[in-house]
C-alpha cells in the first residue's frame, strides 16, 4: 500500500547562493504571470498550444531553463483549471510570491551519502544540505519524489516534497482502541475511544491569551506610529 506526505524541509543555503535563489524563484514568478496573461486573453488552457505560444517568449524574457519554462505552463494550467471548477468561471491568477517548482531528476536530485540537495537556478546547479529530522522515513528504502516546491519564509528557504513510499496494510485484528478527536475553541480537543473513555483539553488559557493579544493588536492599530506597526508584525 503506498502512501504520499509533503516533506518540508528546510534547507541551508550559503549566503552567497540565497540571492541566486531569489532571483530564480522570481524570475519563476513573473514568467507565471506573463502565461497567465496569455490565458486569460486567448481562453486557451491546452497545454500544447500554451507552451507552443510562450516557450520561447518566457524562455528568453525571463531566461529560465528548459524545464522550468515547460513547469512554469504546467503550474499556470493547473491553478486555471482549479479555479475554473471551483468558483465556475474565468478569474486571472495572480503569483505574487516568489516560487519556484522542481522536477525530480530534472531540476533537483539527492546525493543520499552525504544529504546534499542539488538545485537548478538561473546561474545553474546549486549544492544545499537540508534537516531531515522527523522525515527520516521520506529517505529509506525505495521512497519516490515527486515536483517539488521551493519556497522562502522569513528569509528561510524550503523545500515542499511530495514523497510517495509503501506502507503495510492495516490488520483490523491488532486494533485494539479507537480513538476520535474533536477540535475547537472552548476545549482545544475532546477525545473519546471505543472503550468510553472521554478527555477533554480545556481552551480557557490559549482563549485569554488570544483576547489579551487582540486587545493590544487594536491598540497599536489606533496609535499608527512606525514603532507600534513594528511592534504589531513582531506579534503576528
Amino acid at each position: 500500500m503506498e502512501q504520499t506526505i509533503t516533506a518540508k524541509l528546510q534547507i541551508l543555503v550559503n549566503p552567497s547562493d540565497k540571492q541566486i535563489l531569489c532571483d530564480t524563484m522570481k524570475a519563476y514568478s513573473d514568467a507565471c504571470n506573463y502565461v497567465s496573461e496569455y490565458i486569460y486573453r486567448t481562453r486557451k488552457l491546452s497545454r500544447y498550444s500554451v507552451q507552443e505560444n510562450t516557450y520561447y517568449q518566457v524562455r528568453e524574457t525571463y531566461n529560465l531553463r528548459s524545464q522550468m519554462a515547460v513547469s512554469c505552463v504546467r503550474t499556470v494550467i493547473a491553478k486555471y483549471k482549479t479555479i475554473l471548477e471551483n468558483q465556475k468561471e474565468w478569474i486571472k491568477p495572480v503569483f505574487k510570491l516568489p516560487q519556484l517548482d522542481l522536477v525530480w531528476n530534472r531540476d533537483y536530485s539527492l546525493n543520499n551519502k552525504n544529504d546534499i540537495f542539488s538545485v537548478n537556478t538561473l546561474n545553474g546547479r546549486i549544492k544545499v544540505s537540508f534537516y531531515k529530522k522527523g522525515f527520516e522515513r521520506c529517505f529509506a528504502g525505495n521512497c519516490k519524489f515527486g515536483t517539488a516546491k521551493l519556497v522562502n519564509k522569513h528569509g528561510m528557504f524550503f523545500l515542499h516534497i511530495p514523497v510517495t513510499y509503501e506502507i503495510s496494510e492495516l490488520n483490523k485484528s491488532e486494533v485494539s482502541n479507537v480513538v476520535g478527536i474533536d477540535r475547537g475553541i472552548r476545549f482545544l480537543a475532546t477525545t473519546y475511544d471505543s472503550k468510553g473513555k472521554s478527555v477533554f483539553y480545556d481552551g480557557n488559557v490559549i482563549k485569554q491569551k488570544r483576547a489579551h493579544y487582540k486587545a493590544l493588536r487594536k491598540q497599536l492599530q489606533q496609535v499608527g506610529t512606525p514603532s507600534s506597526r513594528k511592534r504589531i508584525k513582531a506579534i503576528g
